[in-house]
């Protein structure tokens, strides 16, 4: 039973070397750090073999930790997930407190306590899994982003909340630095949403922006607010106007909440969706049959045409896959940008055909590793916010104690009726403020169950309450993984692009405190040289920024 989670036994030590010996010169792969941009720049990338033999290291460890990596935490207690980790495991991480559990998840050492042994397989396994994830950003800074974005003018932050504002920005200043090095001002806005990122590439940074989006609620939501950043864009220039100095008396304008520092340039919105198999001329998909869409198609000219930049931010599951495919396929894409999420989501047809592509794997190479596949469950895991969790542990929260709450619950509801297995429980809102049977009776009745029929306070509720710690530390080890997952995804479309013969970099961009999908992969049919030492200075200004307080009111 210990042994389900290692596969091998003792040969597991020497398996985990040998990852660790190939990844010891293997963090030359081509992914930026927030401080290091502008040396990555000027360094050379790492030729296709390092990338193509992390990719293999990657799915050699998932392999060997699959049925640690496929669990659930709502099945602690139904199937004895504790029982399962070698004896020795157990023994170091029952008494590992939350921060020292932190430092497990970030490796940032401090994972022992005085007195306490760590067995080297669990040291070599965390080891290993941090070598070959892919860096995530500085953690430094605050946990939360400023109320209001000192980059962005007032009437764009309206209706965006702060943690967007952050994205906006940032990824804006991207594809301005795209557009300056390929020459390119038109910009197609995929999954386009509310129209944000759009408002702010179009009013702020002047560039010529198609919004697609599916959903057309939100594209006449997202025009209703562009008629309103207008009418309000219109009555402050009135006001500028009526006390603007005299001509000799100007000096440059350089406040970002300065009417004069928007265009009234409006973006256009499209109501369709992306088709993720077919290139350039066929790029969207009416979201109702209707014979009108490919004339406002925003890739349907002629091949020889004006090129535009590609963007999405947080495409959901095979979405951005399917803007990687755009750019590879289409010469009418000068550059794309791509941050994904919702990893679930993708498409992992197991004999893909010309008319059915997956979204997992892209690459030949990933796609010929034995043992490749990742399941739901690792890619749902991936999706997993590691920082905030690490933040939690760090301060003993108790939010900690929700998933041993969800287990204890899903105990009850399989003895009460084993048919309600897994079924989805409704987030019960502050559920860390209740006591457990204040918690169980709202979780039963989701369900579907009476509350009154199952014991609550019964001698073996409270014995699996009591184990909280051990439901922490378990779920602690499944999240060490989820870094790992997003890496194998990530580094999939890195070698899809590379062999396809294009230059691409992996940049996080996002502070991971509060944007857990920060990692954003950038593609050019030009040198990306200087967009990455342009995006240092972008990101330190940011950082310095904030850090002196800018931004900070509500605005």
């Amino acid at each position: 039973m210990a042994q389900e989670y290692l596969g091998g036994g003792s040969g597991l030590s020497r398996d985990i070397a040998t990852l660790l010996c190939h990844e010891s010169v293997m963090s030359r792969v081509q992914v930026t750090s927030q401080r290091d941009i502008t040396a990555m720049a000027g360094a050379p990338r790492p030729s296709l073999h390092w990338e193509q033999q992390r990719a293999a290291n990657i799915v050699r460890l998932l392999s060997l930790y699959r049925p640690l990596l496929d669990s659930y935490i709502i099945d602690f207690f139904t199937e004895g997930l504790w029982a399962k980790l070698p004896p020795a495991w157990q023994a170091a991480l029952e008494v590992a407190d939350p921060p020292q559990l932190a430092a497990m998840l970030l490796g940032t050492g401090g994972m022992v306590g005085q007195g306490a042994v760590w067995p080297l397989s669990l040291l070599a396994f965390t080891t290993a899994v941090h070598a070959l994830s892919f860096p995530r950003g500085q953690l430094g800074g605050a946990s939360r982003p400023p109320c209001q974005s000192p980059h962005l003018h007032p009437l764009l932050r309206r209706h965006v909340k702060p943690k967007k504002q952050h994205e906006i920005w940032r990824l804006g200043k991207v594809l301005q630095r795209l557009s300056q090095a390929t020459g390119c001002e038109r910009v197609v806005d995929v999954g386009a949403g509310q129209g944000h990122l759009t408002r702010f590439l179009a009013f702020s940074l002047g560039l010529s922006v198609t919004a697609v989006e599916g959903d057309g609620r939100l594209v006449s939501l997202a025009e209703h607010f562009d008629q309103e950043l207008l009418r309000e864009l219109g009555k402050a220039q009135a006001r500028a106007d009526s006390r603007r100095l005299p001509h000799s008396q100007h000096h440059p304008n350089t406040d970002p909440t300065d009417p004069a520092s928007l265009c009234p340039r409006c973006p256009q919105h499209v109501a369709g969706w992306l088709d993720p198999q077919a290139p350039g001329q066929e790029f969207l998909l009416a979201p109702t049959p209707g014979p009108a869409l490919a004339a406002r198609n925003p890739l349907a000219w002629p091949v020889d045409s004006e090129q535009v930049l590609l963007t999405g931010l947080h495409a959901c599951g095979d979405l951005s896959v399917a803007l990687l495919r755009h750019f590879v396929c289409s010469p009418q894409v000068a550059a794309v940008t791509s941050a994904a999420c919702c990893y679930m989501k993708l498409s992992t047809c197991p004999e893909p055909t010309a008319s059915s592509l997956p979204g997992y794997p892209l690459s030949a190479w990933v796609a010929g590793l034995p043992g490749h596949t990742l399941s739901y469950r690792a890619r749902e895991a991936a999706c997993h916010a590691v920082e905030e969790y690490t933040e939690r542990l760090r301060r003993d929260s108790e939010c900690l104690r929700i998933h041993c709450y969800r287990a204890v619950l899903e105990t009850l509801i399989q003895a009460a009726d084993p048919s309600k297995k897994h079924l989805g429980v409704q987030t019960v809102k502050k559920a860390h403020t209740l006591s457990f049977p204040e918690y169980a009776r709202l979780g039963l009745t989701l369900v579907g169950l009476d509350s009154a029929a199952v014991p609550l306070d019964s001698e073996s509720v409270c014995a699996m309450l009591c184990q909280q710690h051990k439901v922490v530390a378990f779920f602690s080890l499944v999240l060490l993984l989820a870094p790992l997952v997003e890496t194998l995804i990530l580094l999939d479309r890195i070698l899809y692009l590379r062999e396809q013969g294009f230059q691409c970099a992996l940049v996080p961009l996002f502070n991971p405190r509060f944007s857990p999908r920060n990692l954003v992969l950038v593609a050019a049919r030009v040198p990306l040289d200087a967009v990455l030492s342009g995006l240092d200075k972008d990101i330190h200004e940011d950082e310095d920024m904030v850090r002196g307080g800018g931004g900070q009111g509500q605005g």
